[in-house]
């Protein structure tokens, strides 16, 4: 199919396709001519995931083309395609801020207690501790206590992605690197939305004042009112 007919079939534009190409992440289509290229479903499918990555998992053009460069490279093993895949997608929370000794060690120890094994460059661990000194930082130390609750949804959630990769083979590397890149990029936007309907789920089930009606930023103060009341 020519470049129009894939722009029609993936749902992307000419220019973004010609811009993934000049960018790395859309592999070249067979030249049948000085002036003409054709492209498959190889390459709509592989839009498709492009924007996949970009548009919900929010990555970034470059964290997208290392996360397909792990997909493409037939070498690499699946484990390590599961750090570039953690690195990429934490790419936008790095800091500047080095976390404390102490948040890190609070880590190792609640690493330790659940017999999590990780290597020392994981950027969960970084990430974890931040969380804790800024608790620290505005006063709100108690809310460490729901560490290990959160510990408890991220080992059901991290079973639940190594299911899935390990489902998707055996004997289909490809699949599997795709499994791990897509789960992880796109499972914490998941789990970041099922976290905000859960909450609106408890709080009307603790009866929290306004949780009986549906929260809008654009509510008048009456709507807020009659909430309220009930």
């Amino acid at each position: 199919m020519k470049i129009s007919e894939l722009s029609k079939r993936s749902g992307v534009t000419t220019a973004s396709i010609k811009y993934y190409l000049r960018e790395g992440l859309l592999f070249g289509g067979a030249a049948v001519s000085a002036t003409q290229t054709e492209y498959d479903e190889t390459h709509a499918a592989r839009l498709r995931l492009i924007r996949a990555l970009i548009d919900v998992g929010g990555l970034s053009v470059s964290a997208a083309r290392s996360v397909l460069a792990a997909i493409d490279d037939e070498s690499m093993p699946i484990v390590y395609a599961f750090g570039i895949a953690q690195h990429a997608v934490t790419s936008s929370l790095a800091s500047s801020t080095e976390p404390s000794a102490t948040s890190l060690a609070r880590v190792a120890e609640l690493k330790a207690e659940r017999g999590w094994q990780t290597h020392d460059q994981n950027p969960g661990e970084a990430i974890v501790a931040r969380v804790i000194d800024a608790y620290e930082t505005i006063g709100r130390p108690d809310l460490s206590t729901m560490v290990s609750a959160y510990a408890d949804a991220a080992d059901a959630a991290a079973t639940a992605d190594l299911a899935a990769v390990m489902a998707a083979g055996p004997g289909n590397r490809t699949r599997m690197v795709e499994t791990v890149i897509v789960g992880t990029a796109l499972g914490d936007t998941l789990f970041a939305g099922l976290r905000r309907i859960a909450q609106e789920h408890r709080s009307r089930q603790l009866g929290l004042p306004g949780s009986s009606v549906h929260h809008n930023p654009t509510n008048t103060g009456s709507e807020r009112s009659e909430g309220l009341d009930k």
